[in-house]
């Protein structure tokens, strides 16, 4: 006792005799792999007050388990989601793999079980590997080269045999390969493509044929028959002298007769349609609504369909008899929307993740003989009350040429009076859609800063007909921008909403939306934020990964055509960057294979010489977005210090 108090003492003395340092400001550092241009300090304080906004947590079901009423499911408990089993409703979820990258897509095989194949890249540059995981060891072996892009694959009826894409051969071309995952060495290349748009959908019960899918374009696709011996192929639906047709998925009837497809086949919507192999007849089954289909599963036996349609951005779930194609009844489901349809080999229970705009994502299944639902899993909210979040309003506006647009607002809670601020986060694609969905620690936007979200669906978006899908190409690009400009018309309108307060962002093609905003409307707006965005057109299809390219002139124009060349250069932000008057954020990952770093790198130096505000991070391990924890919040830090320094100050 008396050597403790002795030691206490000597070193109270030695450090009084240390000069005294001055106090360290309270901040939070970048982690070391991110770097930061023009970001100020972040301070604790600021961090204390979003954290539990950052420790939202969700769960998405990736396999059942063929023998087993168990699952996987991918979630997260640190840093990175990863792949854990639950073996019952609610169940314990015990954590499988451990590693620094995300795995995705884990597959049970599909017989018995013992064990699942799982994909993974490095730092986010998309160039996806196979493994397999063994139960009984936990050991995991690679399947794959290590080097090219590779799909997760489709398994065989008989369950002994994967085939998957992969670009090996010429780093551009998606070649299918063959593999029994218990035998690497087995992998052999089955069939040589031309492009990166072709990818498997199923085999045929017998195993002898596989049905693939060719990807031209958002409105365009073809289907494939290929011979499993041979690896001769056979066109399914050929080029019609009408309008391209675009093929969503499709898998074979249990009788391997017939496929049960979705298609615009003849319509505006994507529509559900049992095509007979013999006759090459289509029978729409889902010809009564009028919307897309975007999802849906054979169950094992053949007697029950179960598909999603979009209707308005909300997802509803049907069953359908294949023998009577009559619908059944099923539960009603929250707005939101439900994805990943997996029927167990039981033939009664349907798993799905469901996420709404006051659920984050869960993984549920409904017993369909009895229409019991069971949720699974019951993520972490950050110790958070998410019942009382904002629910999303659909809102519709007239743009410059009078077409109707729509998009999704949420206003803050009622506790902050006088006109609000507006944030309006455009989405990618551009070829996708904004959802009702459960918005994670963007509500901090809403709950703490009193801050409206306002997601449009400009021209171009899924979900409207493919008349709307393509009134965004080539030469029309800019329309979509003009949309925006009649929204904030559409806001100065609006009693509650404050159009002297408005802040655009988004992601991929909504960081170009964002750029070109704040080209176009830049007196309009007090900032923008460009995450992974395009900010030269024809730098970006030079440079996106080869494997890509043509996929995206498609979209946006060839830019080796002269006339075309000159228009995307003109429309480009980097070529108006300077009138781009407003603080601007820019966020990208190094190793982005779709919008290269390139990207963000010259539309920050170009716009700095503006003498305006620039902030610009940028992650050495990831891609086209962060997925990391730490980056992904460091990323939510800097986000609230831009909004409160440049749209809430002085207010």
């Amino acid at each position: 006792m008396r050597v403790c108090v002795l030691i206490s003492l000597i070193l109270s003395f030695v450090l009084s005799l240390l000069p005294m340092l001055p106090a360290q400001a309270a901040t939070f550092a970048p982690n070391e792999n991110l770097v930061v241009q023009g970001i100020p300090d972040i301070p604790l304080s600021l961090v204390d007050n979003v954290k539990r906004y950052t420790e939202f947590r969700g769960a998405v079901m990736a396999s059942w388990h063929p023998t087993q009423r168990e699952m996987l499911i991918s979630t997260r408990l640190c840093n990175i989601p990863q792949v854990h089993v639950v073996r019952s409703p609610l169940g314990a979820r015990k954590q499988l793999t451990f590693f620094t990258e995300p795995p995705s897509g884990a597959s049970y095989q599909p017989t018995q079980g013992n064990y699942f194949v799982f994909s993974k890249d490095v730092g986010g540059n998309e160039f996806s590997q196979n493994y397999r995981y063994d139960l009984a060891t936990g050991d995991i072996t690679l399947l794959t080269d290590g080097k090219s892009k590779n799909s997760r694959g489709v398994w065989s009826t008989r369950g002994d045999r994967m085939v998957y894409t992969s670009t090996r051969r010429t780093g551009k071309d998606t070649d299918f390969y063959i593999i029994d995952p218990q035998n690497p060495k087995s992998d052999r290349l089955f069939a040589t493509v031309e492009g990166g748009g072709w990818g498997p959908l199923d085999w045929s019960p017998d195993d002898r044929k596989i049905l693939a899918l060719q990807y031209i374009s958002v409105n365009e696709s073809y289907l494939w028959l290929f011979d499993v011996q041979t690896g001769e192929r056979t066109l399914l639906t050929p080029k019609t002298k009408k309008e391209p047709v675009a093929y969503e998925s499709a898998i074979f009837s249990k009788d391997g007769k017939g496929l049960y497809v979705v298609s615009d086949r003849d319509s505006e919507f994507q529509r559900l349609a049992y095509v007979d192999l013999g006759s090459k007849r289509f029978t729409y089954l889902s010809d009564k609504i009028k919307w897309d289909v975007e999802d849906f599963d054979l169950s094992k036996d053949g007697k029950l369909l179960a598909f999603v349609t979009n209707e308005d951005g909300i997802g509803v779930l049907h069953i359908l008899s294949t023998q009577t194609r009559q619908e059944k009844p099923v539960p009603k489901l929250p707005n939101g929307l439900i994805v990943g349809l997996k029927w167990h080999p039981n033939n009664r229970d349907l798993g799905f993740t469901l996420t709404s705009a006051r659920s984050n994502a869960d993984v549920y299944s409904l017993d369909v003989t009895t229409n019991q639902l069971q949720r699974w899993t019951e993520s972490e909210t950050g110790g958070i009350n998410i019942s009382n979040f904002s629910e999303a309003e659909l809102i519709r506006w007239k743009s410059f040429d009078g077409k109707p647009i729509s998009g999704f607002l949420y206003r803050p809670p009622k506790k902050f009076t006088g006109k609000r601020p507006v944030i309006i986060d455009i989405h990618g694609g551009p070829e996708s859609q904004s959802r009702p969905v459960f918005l994670g620690r963007q509500n901090f936007y809403l709950n703490e800063l009193g801050v409206a979200l306002l997601f449009p669906n400009v021209r171009g978006s899924s979900g409207y007909g493919k008349t709307f899908l393509k009134l965004d190409n080539g030469y029309l690009r800019e329309d979509s921008v003009k949309d925006i400009g009649a929204l904030l018309d559409w806001i100065a309108t609006q009693p509650d909403l404050d159009a002297n307060r408005i802040l655009v962002t988004g992601g991929s093609y909504g960081g170009y939306m964002s750029l070109a905003v704040a080209t176009k409307y830049s007196d309009r707006i007090r900032g923008a934020i460009n995450i992974v965005g395009i900010s030269n057109f024809v730098s970006f299809l030079e440079r996106t990964e080869g494997y890509r390219q043509d996929l995206r002139r498609v979209e946006y124009g060839d830019e080796r055509d002269p006339k075309m060349r000159e228009f995307l250069t003109q429309i480009s932000p980097l070529t108006n960057a300077d009138k781009i008057t407003k603080p601007l954020f820019v966020i990208h990952g190094k190793n982005d294979p779709r919008v290269p770093l390139y990207e963000a790198e010259q539309i920050v130096a170009t716009v700095q010489k503006n003498g305006i505000p620039v902030w610009y991070l940028m992650a050495t391990d990831e891609g086209h977005g962060f997925a990391k924890k730490p980056n992904v919040d460091f990323q939510f830090y800097a986000t609230v210090l831009f909004i409160q320094e440049f749209l809430l100050k002085g207010a």
